[in-house]
Formats: C-alpha cells, structure tokens, sequence
C-alpha cells in the first residue's frame, strides 16, 4: 500500500509542473542547449519540476533517440525534478522507453492513457500495469480523454492506485471536478492529484488536488506557487483572485488557430527565449500571437 501522504502536500515532485516545449533550431532539428537554457530558466522562476516530451513537448514528433538525449540533457542541467513522458498507444513501447527513464536521470515518468486503438478497460489497465512494472520510479498517470478518444474509467484507477505501488499520482485532463472528488474520496490516500489543465487548478485543489502540470506555467509559475500557498493557509478570496487574474493567461494558451505548443513558444519568444517552432503537423503561430503575447504578458506584470 502507499503510504498517507501529509494532506495537501505532494510526495515525490512538488506542486508546479511544467510540461515544457522541445526547442529546435532553425532547420526543426532538437536543440539540446536551448533546452537545458529553457530547464534552468523554468527553474529558477518558480517551477518545482519538468516533464518532459509529453504533449505540449511535442512528443509525437520526436524520434525515440531524441526523447532519451532530451531527458538525458535536461536532466543532467537541473536540479529539480524531470519527470519523462513515457507513454504511447503501443504498450511494448512504452515499457521500452520507460525502462530507460531512470538511466537518463528521471525522477519519475508520466504515461497517458492509449490514444487511437480505443482498448476496452482491460486493455488500458493492463498497459498502464506492464508499463508501471518496467519503470522502477514512480508514476503518474495521465488521463485526456479529449486527445486519447477514451476515459479511464475510475474503477480502473482506483485498482491501479492501491494495488501498484509506484503508480503514485494522476494528472487530471478530464475536465470534471465532481469525478476527481468521487475519486479522491474514495482513494486520495493513495496517489497524488494533479490538474491536467491550468483553469481547472482552483477547482481542483477544492477537491483534494496537490498541484498542477501546467503549460501557461512556463511563465505564470511564481503565481500559482501563491495560489496554491493561499488556498493551503485557508485565504480562498486570495486564491480566487490570483485565479481571476491568471485569466488571460489561460484564454491565451489555447484556440483553434494557436494550439498549447505554438502559443507558448510565441510568448517564450516574446520573452527572450528562442525556442524555435513546432515541427509539422504544427505550423508556425500566427504572427499576431507574438503581440497577443506581449499584451498578456504587459497586463500579467502590470
């Protein structure tokens, strides 16, 4: 069984996560120095821990070989910790590339539930069950039904959680608080809870949430870390006015023109961190988000 984690308070990672963008230069190939620059930088603006070649790190564009020198790289540049995404809708991949997580350094590894074969319940289960048992670090799962096509059902998660000891925390990309209460309820005990989706942190954390894996937080990190410090001393109304005020920010991150990946390397670029464009089938942002950006940013500082 897992052990009672101290209520409210992570285990393993911290409580701001930042699922970071993959750089590349001006030809599209990975740039590992504006990688490890874009690690640190995270790092000393309020983020507790990375993960890595996850969605908005645009992992499905990556070879497998740029995915380990990634982590590798990252790894060996911050001190935080670096949780490696891992997972894949093919379960003998993902157990492949999660036994070689903890030799390039990660604390820890984030698998999302199969996307595109659309398995039964038993199947999602047993993938998250192989994979977990290959990855000798602790786990987060990730569930995104918007992306994968399918829920986890929470029967399923609520096996996982007390019968697998490493699967320790879930990110949460539902977008249905009632359902993460249900299931906090029922097993909050034995695994963290994490937002998967930066607008649903408040209401989360009202449910048994400890902490956030977050895309706007590659700038709005030190404004959660207070959010989260006002809501763990009891000040909703601070909370919710630091929530109001990360608004923009959420609107921002998001759209059909500007997807979570382009946007954030617009407003990173905005910034003074060059971080390259996306790789295909994700274009270039629009050229209006840079001043969309700047206009986020001028009102979030002012």
């Amino acid at each position: 069984m897992n052990a009672q984690p101290e209520t409210g308070r992570p285990r393993h990672w911290g409580a701001v996560l930042t699922a970071m963008v993959t750089p590349f230069d001006k030809e599209g190939r990975l740039d590992l120095d504006a990688a490890r620059r874009l690690a640190r930088w995270l790092a000393a603006r309020g983020n507790d821990g990375l993960v890595l070649a996850a969605t908005t790190g645009e992992a499905s564009s990556l070879t497998d070989d740029e995915r380990c020198d990634l982590i590798r790289a990252v790894s060996e540049a911050v001190t935080i910790p670096v949780i490696a995404g891992t997972g894949s809708n093919d379960t003998m991949h993902s157990v492949t590339l999660t036994r070689k997580a903890r030799g390039l350094g990660a604390a820890g590894v984030l698998l999302v539930a199969p996307y595109y074969n659309r398995p039964p319940q038993s199947g999602i289960e047993a993938h998250f069950r192989a994979a977990a048992e290959a990855a000798d670090l602790p786990v987060m799962i990730y569930d995104v039904p918007m992306r994968t096509g399918k829920r986890v059902s929470q029967e399923v998660l609520l096996r996982l959680f007390r019968e697998v000891d490493n699967i320790v925390a879930f990110k949460d990309a539902t977008g249905d608080p009632p359902a993460a209460a249900a299931l906090a309820a029922r097993a909050g005990r034995h695994f963290d809870l994490y937002s998967g989706d930066d607008s649903c942190t408040l209401p989360l954390l009202a449910v048994g949430a400890v902490g956030l894996v977050g895309t706007s937080t590659h700038w709005t990190a030190p404004l959660f870390q207070q959010m989260f410090a006002a809501f763990g001393e009891g000040n909703v109304a601070k909370a919710r006015a630091i929530n109001a005020r990360l608004q923009d920010s959420f609107d921002f991150i998001n759209s059909e023109a500007s997807v979570f990946s382009m946007s954030i390397k617009a407003m990173l670029s905005t910034l003074g961190q060059e971080v390259g464009e996306c790789r295909l089938p994700l274009p270039p942002a629009p050229a209006e988000m840079e001043q969309r950006a700047r206009g986020v940013w001028t009102r979030l500082a002012g």
